[in-house]
């Protein structure tokens, strides 16, 4: 028998009186050719009072995926206020002039749906999917929370405990709060540089006005799209959303515009934060990257599925499985319109954080020098390939992959070139982009665990390592601690 066997031969070969079969070959058959994705080109149509319709139908089931999209987002939270855009979104849902939060929730399950809601960089949305003949009473539905919220004093307040809440148990973990604080080292003031969530503190200071006055600037059909994915043909499309969105006014003053400044990254990395007790350490890095529209974004893509997205990511073989460091290390490239963030993360033993700093450091700087052999190449750009067709498979899928794409001023086509993209990077696009964008020395490091076991470790390395207890860390302050705090 050869000595690669399949599970069914193992299992024949264990049966009584059975034969095991040899398999016809040694090795797994080469994957075939990326097939690209079949998608309609997008209809658009701009409505009298500015709101844009986006239209791709897809039939084969009837159902719909309606999504409105407002083009603002986190990047709006006032500086204080982080977590604003999140809370205004979230609260859309618990309550309008016409209905009850309890309501609501009884007229989307009525229809055969969930209404929901959220916000992130640069939009802020309220979706439902449902069978085509409820298409106009989730579209009334998802119009009145859009339109007339009532943000009532007590859905805040619950709103709020919850968040905060959740917010508590997350910043406990040593991974999340390293995390957020390297983004905030990153960035420093620069809108960029805070929690899509807020902090436990940003929260506390919100109050209804702030809710009101966030939707009353941003919330109107000129900053809005509306996304139809799913089984309905653009001409209907447009008559529901007049139909549902045509008495909604256009303000008469312009819209306000919300610029994203420069990152102003903080002059000390790495940072530690001392996490007494703490049972792993939390490791790490981030800093600005490019816009979404930018040039090389797929040249980028393919770098960051190399370097750390997978189990076969540079850093997840050399961290987890050469060296037994951590379960888990992870590389993100998150652009968005007015730039990004490029980070790196990972959960460790505490006394493994400064080996893992260092080697996090070096694969990052090997990009630019050891550049990915064919195989490694086109192995990853199937992993990301098969990954962006997964993410095509329904409605909501669809209907999401667009609303981004229109957030970040995209051509909204350009959703049907994203597989002859990905496939056309090169081994030189791949070694370029990381030399252009990934210098170690721009990265901001924050460790946050149990500090007395890997501060003299980092020190090593790093003689003028800050220590800051966990007490002392401000997410909303530019430099991270509670004296800088304005």
């Amino acid at each position: 028998m050869k000595a690669s066997v399949t599970l069914m031969s193992l299992l024949a070969a264990l049966a009584p009186g059975s034969v095991a079969v040899a398999q016809p070959y040694e090795t797994p058959p080469p994957a075939g050719a990326p097939r690209p994705a079949v998608i309609p080109a997008p209809f658009v149509q701009t409505l009298g009072n500015g709101l844009r319709v986006i239209v791709v139908e897809r039939k084969g089931l009837p159902l719909v995926t309606a999504e409105l999209v407002i083009r603002s987002g986190t990047e709006a939270d006032p500086a204080a206020l982080s977590g604003l855009a999140d809370l205004t979104a979230t609260l859309l849902t618990k309550g309008t002039a016409r209905r009850t939060a309890p309501q609501i929730a009884d007229a989307a399950e009525a229809l055969g749906g969930q209404l929901e809601s959220g916000a992130g960089w640069h939009r802020s949305f309220v979706s439902m999917t449902v069978t085509r003949p409820q298409l106009a009473a989730a579209l009334d539905l998802i119009a009145d929370v859009t339109m007339h919220p009532r943000f009532a004093a007590a859905e805040l307040e619950r709103a709020r405990r919850l968040a905060i809440d959740g917010l508590n148990v997350s910043l406990a973990q040593p991974g999340t709060l390293a995390h957020l604080a390297a983004v905030r080292a990153a960035f420093g003031a620069s809108p960029y540089g805070h929690s899509a969530q807020g902090t436990p503190a940003s929260l506390a200071r919100t109050r209804r006005a702030d809710v009101v006055t966030l939707h009353t600037r941003l919330y109107r059909p000129d900053n809005a799209a509306l996304i139809f994915a799913g089984d309905i043909d653009p001409k209907d499309a447009v008559a529901l959303a007049q139909a549902a969105f045509g008495r909604w006014t256009r303000p008469a003053t312009a819209l306000p515009a919300t610029s994203v400044s420069a990152a102003q990254p903080t002059a000390r990395s790495p940072l530690a934060i001392a996490m007494a007790g703490a049972g792993q350490a939390g490791v790490a890095m981030a800093m600005p990257t490019i816009a979404r529209a930018a040039p090389d974004y797929y040249a980028g893509q393919v770098a960051n599925t190399i370097l750390g997205s997978g189990y076969s990511s540079r850093l997840n073989q050399e961290i987890r499985i050469r060296r037994g460091l951590s379960y888990g290390v992870q590389s993100q490239l998150d652009a968005r319109r007015a730039g990004g963030t490029f980070s790196v993360s990972s959960q460790t033993k505490n006394a493994s954080a400064p080996e893992v700093v260092a080697v996090m450091l070096d694969e990052v700087a090997r990009m630019g020098t050891a550049p990915p052999d064919a195989d490694e190449l086109a192995a990853r750009k199937l992993a990301l390939i098969g990954g962006f067709s997964r993410s095509l498979e329904t409605t909501e899928d669809l209907a999401g992959r667009l609303a981004a794409l229109e957030a970040n001023g995209v051509d909204l086509a350009e959703l049907g070139r994203v597989i002859g993209k990905m496939d056309a990077v090169t081994a030189s696009d791949v070694q370029a982009f990381a030399n252009a964008h990934w210098r170690a020395g721009d990265l901001r490091i924050v460790v946050a665990g149990d500090a007395p076991q890997f501060a003299d470790g980092l020190r090593k390395a790093y003689p003028a390592l800050l220590v800051i207890p966990q007490t002392e860390v401000d997410l909303d302050a530019p430099g991270l601690t509670k004296a800088t705090a304005k």
